[in-house]
Protein backbone atom coordinates (compact mmCIF):
# COMPACT_ATOMS: atom_id res chain seq x y z
CA UNK A 1 0.00 0.00 0.00
CA UNK A 2 1.16 3.52 -0.81
CA UNK A 3 1.57 5.86 2.15
CA UNK A 4 0.21 9.19 0.92
CA UNK A 5 0.89 10.86 4.28
CA UNK A 6 4.59 11.26 3.45
CA UNK A 7 6.32 12.60 0.35
CA UNK A 8 8.30 10.05 -1.65
CA UNK A 9 12.08 10.50 -1.66
CA UNK A 10 12.52 8.50 -4.85
CA UNK A 11 14.19 10.46 -7.65
CA UNK A 12 12.54 10.78 -11.05
CA UNK A 13 14.34 9.43 -14.13
CA UNK A 14 14.33 12.92 -15.64
CA UNK A 15 16.57 14.08 -12.80
CA UNK A 16 19.40 12.05 -14.33
CA UNK A 17 21.84 13.73 -16.74
CA UNK A 18 22.19 10.85 -19.23
CA UNK A 19 18.76 10.86 -20.90
CA UNK A 20 18.93 10.77 -24.75
CA UNK A 21 17.63 13.90 -26.48
CA UNK A 22 14.91 12.01 -28.36
CA UNK A 23 13.51 10.76 -25.06
CA UNK A 24 13.62 14.27 -23.58
CA UNK A 25 11.79 15.57 -26.66
CA UNK A 26 8.96 13.02 -26.38
CA UNK A 27 8.66 13.74 -22.66
CA UNK A 28 8.42 17.51 -23.22
CA UNK A 29 5.76 17.08 -25.91
CA UNK A 30 3.61 14.92 -23.65
CA UNK A 31 4.04 17.23 -20.66
CA UNK A 32 2.82 20.13 -22.78
CA UNK A 33 -0.22 18.07 -23.79
CA UNK A 34 -0.95 17.27 -20.12
CA UNK A 35 -0.54 20.91 -19.07
CA UNK A 36 -2.76 22.09 -21.90
CA UNK A 37 -5.62 19.64 -21.37
CA UNK A 38 -5.57 19.30 -17.56
CA UNK A 39 -5.44 23.02 -16.87
CA UNK A 40 -1.78 23.44 -15.95
CA UNK A 41 -1.28 26.39 -18.27
CA UNK A 42 -4.49 27.99 -17.04
CA UNK A 43 -3.12 27.89 -13.48
CA UNK A 44 0.18 29.41 -14.60
CA UNK A 45 -1.64 32.25 -16.34
CA UNK A 46 -3.72 32.86 -13.20
CA UNK A 47 -0.59 33.09 -11.05
CA UNK A 48 0.87 35.54 -13.56
CA UNK A 49 -2.28 37.67 -13.52
CA UNK A 50 -2.33 37.71 -9.70
CA UNK A 51 1.05 39.46 -9.69
CA UNK A 52 0.75 41.52 -12.87
CA UNK A 53 -2.23 43.56 -11.67
CA UNK A 54 -2.66 46.49 -14.09
CA UNK A 55 0.89 46.67 -15.44
CA UNK A 56 1.17 46.72 -19.21
CA UNK A 57 4.84 45.72 -19.41
CA UNK A 58 6.60 43.00 -17.47
CA UNK A 59 9.67 40.77 -17.34
CA UNK A 60 9.14 37.12 -16.41
CA UNK A 61 11.54 34.32 -15.48
CA UNK A 62 10.70 30.63 -15.13
CA UNK A 63 13.12 28.40 -13.24
CA UNK A 64 13.08 24.76 -14.27
CA UNK A 65 11.53 25.85 -17.57
CA UNK A 66 11.83 22.47 -19.30
CA UNK A 67 10.69 22.73 -22.91
CA UNK A 68 9.38 26.28 -22.57
CA UNK A 69 5.68 25.46 -22.92
CA UNK A 70 4.69 27.53 -19.86
CA UNK A 71 6.47 30.57 -21.27
CA UNK A 72 4.74 30.01 -24.60
CA UNK A 73 1.36 30.00 -22.85
CA UNK A 74 2.21 33.26 -21.08
CA UNK A 75 3.49 34.79 -24.32
CA UNK A 76 0.21 33.97 -26.06
CA UNK A 77 -1.76 35.48 -23.17
CA UNK A 78 0.32 38.67 -23.20
CA UNK A 79 0.01 38.98 -26.97
CA UNK A 80 -3.77 38.64 -26.73
CA UNK A 81 -3.95 41.28 -23.96
CA UNK A 82 -1.44 43.68 -25.57
CA UNK A 83 1.00 43.32 -22.68
CA UNK A 84 4.65 43.95 -23.49
CA UNK A 85 6.61 41.06 -21.95
CA UNK A 86 10.15 39.76 -21.93
CA UNK A 87 10.79 36.16 -20.92
CA UNK A 88 13.67 34.18 -19.48
CA UNK A 89 13.76 30.41 -19.05
CA UNK A 90 16.39 28.75 -16.89
CA UNK A 91 16.98 24.99 -16.72
CA UNK A 92 19.98 22.95 -15.63
CA UNK A 93 19.25 20.30 -18.28
CA UNK A 94 20.95 21.26 -21.55
CA UNK A 95 18.69 18.92 -23.55
CA UNK A 96 15.58 20.69 -22.25
CA UNK A 97 17.03 24.07 -23.19
CA UNK A 98 17.97 22.76 -26.66
CA UNK A 99 14.39 21.54 -27.12
CA UNK A 100 12.99 24.87 -25.91
CA UNK A 101 15.19 26.86 -28.28
CA UNK A 102 14.20 24.66 -31.22
CA UNK A 103 10.46 24.53 -30.57
CA UNK A 104 9.48 27.74 -28.77
CA UNK A 105 8.38 30.56 -31.06
CA UNK A 106 8.68 33.58 -28.78
CA UNK A 107 10.56 36.58 -30.21
CA UNK A 108 11.47 38.09 -26.83
CA UNK A 109 12.80 35.12 -24.86
CA UNK A 110 16.20 34.02 -23.59
CA UNK A 111 16.82 30.40 -22.62
CA UNK A 112 19.72 29.74 -20.26
CA UNK A 113 21.36 26.45 -19.29
CA UNK A 114 22.18 26.87 -15.62
CA UNK A 115 21.42 25.83 -12.09
CA UNK A 116 18.97 28.60 -11.24
CA UNK A 117 20.68 29.47 -7.94
CA UNK A 118 24.00 29.95 -9.71
CA UNK A 119 22.56 32.51 -12.12
CA UNK A 120 22.93 36.23 -11.48
CA UNK A 121 20.49 38.63 -13.15
CA UNK A 122 21.76 41.88 -14.63
CA UNK A 123 18.29 43.24 -13.83
CA UNK A 124 15.86 41.42 -11.58
CA UNK A 125 12.76 40.13 -13.39
CA UNK A 126 9.40 41.42 -12.23
CA UNK A 127 7.96 37.93 -11.78
CA UNK A 128 9.66 34.60 -11.10
CA UNK A 129 7.72 31.36 -11.21
CA UNK A 130 8.15 27.60 -11.10
CA UNK A 131 5.70 25.08 -12.55
CA UNK A 132 6.00 21.35 -11.75
CA UNK A 133 9.53 22.02 -10.55
CA UNK A 134 9.40 22.21 -6.77
CA UNK A 135 8.45 18.58 -6.21
CA UNK A 136 11.91 17.57 -7.44
CA UNK A 137 13.49 18.95 -4.26
CA UNK A 138 13.63 18.16 -0.56
CA UNK A 139 12.43 20.54 2.14
CA UNK A 140 15.75 22.23 2.82
CA UNK A 141 16.35 22.80 -0.89
CA UNK A 142 12.85 24.23 -1.24
CA UNK A 143 13.37 26.66 1.62
CA UNK A 144 16.45 28.02 -0.13
CA UNK A 145 14.58 28.14 -3.44
CA UNK A 146 11.76 30.23 -1.98
CA UNK A 147 14.24 32.61 -0.40
CA UNK A 148 16.07 32.92 -3.73
CA UNK A 149 12.84 33.60 -5.62
CA UNK A 150 11.80 36.25 -3.11
CA UNK A 151 15.21 37.96 -3.26
CA UNK A 152 15.34 38.06 -7.07
CA UNK A 153 11.95 39.45 -8.15
CA UNK A 154 10.37 42.90 -8.18
CA UNK A 155 6.64 42.11 -8.14
CA UNK A 156 6.59 38.65 -6.62
CA UNK A 157 6.76 34.95 -7.36
CA UNK A 158 4.33 32.09 -7.83
CA UNK A 159 4.45 28.30 -7.84
CA UNK A 160 2.23 25.84 -9.69
CA UNK A 161 2.75 22.32 -8.39
CA UNK A 162 1.10 19.02 -7.57
CA UNK A 163 -1.19 18.06 -4.72
CA UNK A 164 -0.31 14.60 -3.40
CA UNK A 165 -3.60 12.68 -3.42
CA UNK A 166 -4.69 9.09 -4.17
CA UNK A 167 -7.09 10.17 -6.93
CA UNK A 168 -4.39 12.20 -8.67
CA UNK A 169 -1.91 9.32 -8.44
CA UNK A 170 -4.25 6.64 -9.74
CA UNK A 171 -5.64 8.79 -12.54
CA UNK A 172 -2.24 9.80 -13.94
CA UNK A 173 -0.85 6.28 -13.54
CA UNK A 174 -3.65 4.77 -15.61
CA UNK A 175 -3.63 7.60 -18.17
CA UNK A 176 0.14 7.44 -18.63
CA UNK A 177 0.15 3.66 -19.07
CA UNK A 178 -2.66 3.81 -21.62
CA UNK A 179 -1.79 6.90 -23.65
CA UNK A 180 1.88 7.76 -23.17
CA UNK A 181 4.63 6.71 -25.55
CA UNK A 182 7.32 7.97 -23.15
CA UNK A 183 8.90 5.74 -20.52
CA UNK A 184 9.80 8.97 -18.71
CA UNK A 185 6.16 10.01 -18.45
CA UNK A 186 5.03 6.49 -17.51
CA UNK A 187 7.50 6.41 -14.61
CA UNK A 188 7.81 10.05 -13.59
CA UNK A 189 4.22 11.31 -13.84
CA UNK A 190 2.84 9.06 -11.08
CA UNK A 191 6.02 9.46 -9.04
CA UNK A 192 5.80 13.24 -9.30
CA UNK A 193 2.38 13.08 -7.60
CA UNK A 194 3.92 11.07 -4.75
CA UNK A 195 6.56 13.79 -4.48
CA UNK A 196 3.90 16.52 -4.45
CA UNK A 197 2.64 18.50 -1.46
CA UNK A 198 -0.26 18.83 0.88
CA UNK A 199 -1.34 22.35 1.86
CA UNK A 200 -0.02 22.02 5.42
CA UNK A 201 3.40 21.06 4.04
CA UNK A 202 3.50 24.20 1.90
CA UNK A 203 2.55 26.29 4.91
CA UNK A 204 5.40 24.77 6.91
CA UNK A 205 7.94 25.29 4.12
CA UNK A 206 6.86 28.90 3.55
CA UNK A 207 7.08 29.61 7.27
CA UNK A 208 10.59 28.17 7.48
CA UNK A 209 11.61 30.25 4.46
CA UNK A 210 10.40 33.42 6.15
CA UNK A 211 7.69 34.03 3.54
CA UNK A 212 4.78 35.74 5.29
CA UNK A 213 2.80 37.32 2.47
CA UNK A 214 1.27 34.53 0.38
CA UNK A 215 -1.87 32.73 -0.74
CA UNK A 216 -2.33 29.00 -1.32
CA UNK A 217 -5.16 28.02 -3.65
CA UNK A 218 -6.24 24.50 -4.61
CA UNK A 219 -6.79 24.13 -8.34
CA UNK A 220 -8.10 21.44 -10.63
CA UNK A 221 -6.62 18.96 -11.47
CA UNK A 222 -4.97 18.44 -8.08
CA UNK A 223 -2.62 21.40 -8.11
CA UNK A 224 -1.68 24.13 -5.66
CA UNK A 225 -1.10 27.71 -6.77
CA UNK A 226 1.10 29.58 -4.32
CA UNK A 227 1.36 33.33 -4.93
CA UNK A 228 3.67 35.64 -2.99
CA UNK A 229 3.57 39.33 -3.98
CA UNK A 230 6.28 41.73 -2.93
CA UNK A 231 5.02 44.45 -0.61
CA UNK A 232 6.71 47.86 -0.42
CA UNK A 233 5.39 48.21 3.11
CA UNK A 234 6.80 44.92 4.27
CA UNK A 235 5.10 41.63 4.89
CA UNK A 236 2.66 42.23 7.68
CA UNK A 237 0.12 39.45 7.29
CA UNK A 238 -0.42 35.90 6.19
CA UNK A 239 -3.17 35.04 3.72
CA UNK A 240 -4.19 31.59 2.65
CA UNK A 241 -7.22 30.33 0.80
Amino acid sequence: MIDYSQRSNKKEILDRDDIPFADIEQNMKELNFINTHLGGHTITIEGFKNLLKKQRSVSVCEIGCGGGDNLSALHNFCKEKNIVANFTGIDINAACIAFAKAKTQIPNVEFITSDYKQYTFIEKPDIIFASLFCHHFNTEELIKMLQWMKANCNLGFFINDLHRHPLAYNFIKVAANVFSKSYLVKNDAPLSVLRGFKKCEWQNILQKAGIKNYTIQWKWAFRHLITSPCSPRGELSIHHN
